[in-house]
């Protein structure tokens, strides 16, 4: 019997239906596979990223921003063009995470590359836990998870929806220092980390089942969604921490 209880995760482009509904292909999807899409599509993110940093300007920033999330829709739809659509969506990622990143060094210096720097010690120490068997995701676990990144789904929209107002939510922003601002912050990374966790998982359980083939890029495409979720809200949590000083 399987130790993975059911095909749960808290991020929204890994259902429970993700890998039920996949085609049987003579090629399966391994984890090692998995694995390597994922660092070519962090690769093109980074690279991008990089490339991007002091020569984005606010219409490619948007442009990326708006293509991505179109893109990252055709791949939840069309989960066989993963192969295809998830290196196009790291790389409208990345400019958009560049552009996004030159904002914030411009108000604190250093402040990226400390949010790189710990968006990797949390999944690398993340996988370690989850590979020794330090941390196992039990159905509790999962429903918790995702029960929270649901509820954190809604303040974001929240948020959105009020600032076509000219407004928006003080735990929110991030000239917001106080304690309460800097606790969400803290809930907020906590959980996008624990998803980080049933994402390994999730791949996994594909792997077991036979997923065919594509399911390795789409795999890389629920990990980057987190990493990319979990990068910018440490951001934000820099920058809340640098306005205290």
């Amino acid at each position: 019997m399987s130790r993975h209880l059911s095909l749960r995760s808290g991020n929204p482009v890994l259902s429970n239906s993700t890998f039920n509904s996949a085609d049987n292909t003579t090629k399966q999807m391994t984890i090692e596979g998995t694995v390597n899409k994922t660092a070519i599509s962090l690769f093109l993110l980074v690279g991008t990223g990089y490339l991007s940093f002091e020569a984005m300007s606010p219409i490619m920033l948007i442009s990326c921003g708006v293509g991505g999330f179109i893109v990252a829709l055709i791949t939840i739809f069309k989960k066989k063009w993963a192969p295809i659509t998830v290196p196009i969506y790291a790389i409208l990622e990345g400019g958009l995470l560049g552009g996004i990143s030159f904002m914030y060094s411009k108000m604190y210096d250093g402040i990226v590359l400390n949010a790189i720097c710990l968006t990797i010690g949390i999944l690398l120490s993340l996988l370690m836990a989850y590979r020794s068997g330090l941390i196992k995701p039990s159905e509790n676990f999962k429903l918790g998870i995702a029960a929270a990144t649901g509820g954190i789904a809604i303040v974001y929209l929240i948020n959105f929806a009020m600032g076509f107002f000219g407004s928006g939510m003080g735990v929110m922003s991030i000239n917001n220092s106080s304690m309460m601002s800097i606790g969400f912050s803290l809930v907020v990374i906590v959980i996008a980390a624990l998803n980080l966790v049933l994402d390994f998982d999730f791949i996994e359980e594909g792997a077991e089942k036979g997923a065919p083939k594509y399911m390795e890029w789409y795999g890389a495409f629920g990990l980057l969604v987190t990493l990319i979720w979990l990068y910018l809200e440490i951001l934000r949590l820099l920058a809340k921490l640098n306005s205290r000083k």
